[in-house]
């Protein structure tokens, strides 16, 4: 998952998945170190570290086989994904990459770049806070549509109650994990080189590049030069960029990210697993 967030932010897809098709599926979700339920250690995190992490849990369970992991990266989880990638390229039967970047770079101009960034750091009122998550994270056409479980009149509704309630949590949620894994997604970096290494080495075929258009924390510049970095469309990388959707693809676009997801699995079935 990616900066401060939850494994349980996956519910709804590991409830599709890993429940409702568990003869198909199989999934393992994890807490990045430094949030929930895992180590928050004082230290120097990096996507490097945190992918190493990754693996000692993938070894744990006995995944090990060759072409046997679908590696799902949103954020600065996909920023682990793609060091993840590089370190057991044999391992990796697809890899989806979801509202992330290579590196992150200024699209938006140098003083709003920087506001925003000390914006991340600078204690607020919960209610300017919220505000703040949901316009960085959500199109605003999702935010002001009718929660779809019903629970609540809004999308941003639902939103903020379990956001709020995250940060409630006294012991998974904290400012020094927080940091720490800021450092972490601010300073990762992939050059064009490894970039056309990882394509090289995980078969470029077997990558998808996913964005949408107004995601207002990691733009979607980013994902257009990680696709084109990776070897792009014409060398067989999948890019699908969503019209009007935000940071977090899998929630506003629930039933369709399974839909991109299937279809890449059913692809790479059907590929030479060397």
């Amino acid at each position: 998952m990616g900066l401060g967030t939850f494994k349980t932010g996956w519910q709804n897809q590991t409830k599709a998945f890993g429940h409702d098709r568990d003869s198909e599926y199989s999934c393992l979700i994890l807490d990045n170190r430094g949030m929930g339920e895992s180590d928050k250690p004082i230290m120097r995190y990096s996507t490097s570290e945190m992918a190493k992490d990754t693996l000692e849990v993938i070894d744990h369970v006995g995944w090990k086989s060759k072409r046997q992991l679908h590696v799902i990266g949103v954020s600065m989880g996909g920023m682990i994904a793609q060091e993840l990638a590089l370190t057991v390229s044999d391992r990796i039967a697809s890899l989806s990459l979801a509202s992330t970047a290579a590196r992150l770079v200024n699209t938006i101009g140098y003083w709003e770049n920087l506001w925003n960034r000390i914006n991340l750091f600078i204690p607020k009122s919960p209610d300017v806070q919220l505000a703040d998550i949901k316009a960085r994270m959500f199109s605003q056409s999702w935010l002001d549509a009718p929660d779809a479980l019903g629970g609540f009149p809004t999308n941003g509704d639902r939103f903020a109650a379990m956001e709020l309630m995250k940060r409630q949590d006294a012991k998974g949620f904290t400012r020094k994990g927080f940091v720490c894994q800021a450092i972490a997604a601010g300073w990762h970096y992939k050059s064009t080189a490894q970039l056309q290494e990882l394509g090289d080495r995980v078969g470029r075929e077997r990558i998808q590049i996913m964005h949408g258009t107004v995601d207002n924390m990691i733009t979607l510049p980013h994902g257009e030069t990680l696709a084109k970095e990776l070897g792009g469309e014409v060398a067989g990388v999948t890019k699908t960029i969503i019209e009007g959707r935000g940071h977090v693809l899998h929630l506003e676009e629930e039933e369709r990210y399974r839909q991109l997801l299937e279809r890449l699995v059913e692809k790479v079935e059907r590929l030479d697993p060397s």
